[in-house]
């Protein structure tokens, strides 16, 4: 389960016996129309819905613009919200982290596309800029270092991406290795940055297989035993993920970062 500024979201599934959670209790209307029309899956929509019933009517409207992309909107809220003196975990986890959940939801399920996830992507940008000197000036101790690359053969970056800006924003170093990255490359990092968890993406089915290779190439390394591995990508699945030997399978950005949570015990 995930905790935001108090709250605690479930994010197991939703027990038949009980109802969806009343989406009447969000005050943001397009909040309510984002979940409404985009989110499909009665746990998501549910865990979704009881977040935001209760993040504060600000909060809400930082998420609302940001899934707009709305860089402007997001920045000049942001800054309000914190002046006010909401405190600055708050403002990222239901005000930031919480839209971009959202996103992710989306470009997962192609009702929204690259430019549109870009736009997203710098409007929460635009939120941290406000957020990360407080954080760094709290001397807030880092949840772990993940490595993060898209598997050799593949071009592919923008879920890796968002996985990454949310890993950020959730309290974890990311060393990014980009694009087309090689078993041996995945393997120096790890041992360059003392990093324990590694995050591999393929958005090809065709790449997919890497991820077993790379696996592999921890194991025969010596090291396999040292890092937890996650996998994901629109192609991947959990019964691929296992069949590759990895920890675990996050098929969006919130999921990766909770996979995160789960698999360094933070």
């Amino acid at each position: 389960m995930q905790c935001v500024s108090g709250m605690t979201l479930e994010t197991g599934p939703v027990s038949g016996d009980r109802p969806l959670s009343d989406i009447s209790k969000i005050h943001n209307e397009t909040i309510r129309a984002e979940i409404e029309e985009f989110l499909e899956i009665p746990e998501e929509r549910d865990r979704t819905v009881r977040l935001f019933s209760e993040i504060d009517p600000l909060l809400q409207e930082i998420s609302a613009a940001l899934i707009e992309g709305d860089h402007e909107e997001v920045d000049k809220l942001t800054e309000q919200a914190l002046s006010q003196g909401v405190d600055a975990l708050e403002v990222m986890d239901g005000g930031l982290i919480a839209g971009m959940g959202i996103v992710g939801i989306k470009f997962r399920e192609a009702f929204i596309f690259v430019p549109e996830v870009l736009s997203c992507a710098r409007a929460m940008k635009a939120g941290m800029n406000h957020i990360e000197p407080i954080l760094s000036a709290s001397g807030i101790e880092s949840r772990g270092t993940v490595v993060m690359g898209t598997v050799k053969g593949d071009l592919h970056d923008i879920g890796k991406n968002l996985c990454i800006m949310m890993l950020n924003g959730a309290g974890f170093d990311c060393v990014d290795l980009g694009v087309d990255t090689s078993a041996d490359e995945f393997i120096d990092a790890v041992e360059e940055n003392e990093a324990t968890l590694v995050g591999m993406s393929a958005l090809l089915t065709t790449t997919m297989p890497y991820m077993g290779v790379a696996i592999e190439a921890f194991i025969d390394t010596g090291i396999r035993d040292d890092v937890q591995i996650m996998v994901g990508g629109a192609p991947v699945t959990e019964e691929f993920a296992d069949a590759m030997g990895a920890d675990g399978y996050g098929k969006d950005a919130l999921a990766c970062v909770e996979l995160a949570k789960s698999l360094l015990k933070v």
